[in-house]
């Protein structure tokens, strides 16, 4: 796949930040492409409640825009509640209005959390949740 030298995207990580930015879009503003970016991620269930998101200096750097560009875009997403800031604990995930979804994405949000910290590889962690439901 040929790429645009005009579009950012981030290294080989995927994660839901791995977000493409038109630069030379005269028709939606980098701010605004990554805000809808970032709502399309919530959406889609890839960015769950809770989940913590890059602070704006990090992820200006991963997309190659600068650091008021992706301000302006949390700063908006904080307004139409996709986002919530928790002051030094950083910027998260909001709600999403259905309270059992939102405590099951924490709570899953929680375990990988623990499993990256004790290092365990992503299939055995999939392997323990299996077996706890089937276990009940």
């Amino acid at each position: 796949m040929p790429t645009d030298p005009n579009v950012s995207r981030p290294g080989n990580v995927a994660s839901p930040f791995d977000i493409a930015i038109d630069h030379n879009s005269s028709a939606v503003a980098p701010y605004e492409q990554l805000r809808l970016a970032i709502i399309d991620q919530v959406r889609a269930g890839n960015l769950v409640a809770g989940t913590k998101i890059p602070t704006v200096r990090k992820l200006a750097e991963q997309l190659k825009l600068a650091a008021n560009t992706v301000a302006r875009a949390y700063r908006e997403l904080e307004q139409d509640a996709v986002i919530e800031t928790r002051g030094r604990q950083g910027s998260f995930i909001s709600s999403s209005g259905d309270p059992t979804r939102d405590l099951a994405g924490r709570a899953a949000t929680a375990y990988v959390a623990e499993i990256r910290r004790l290092g365990l590889a992503d299939r055995d962690a999939v392997a323990l949740v299996e077996t706890a439901l089937v276990r009940g």
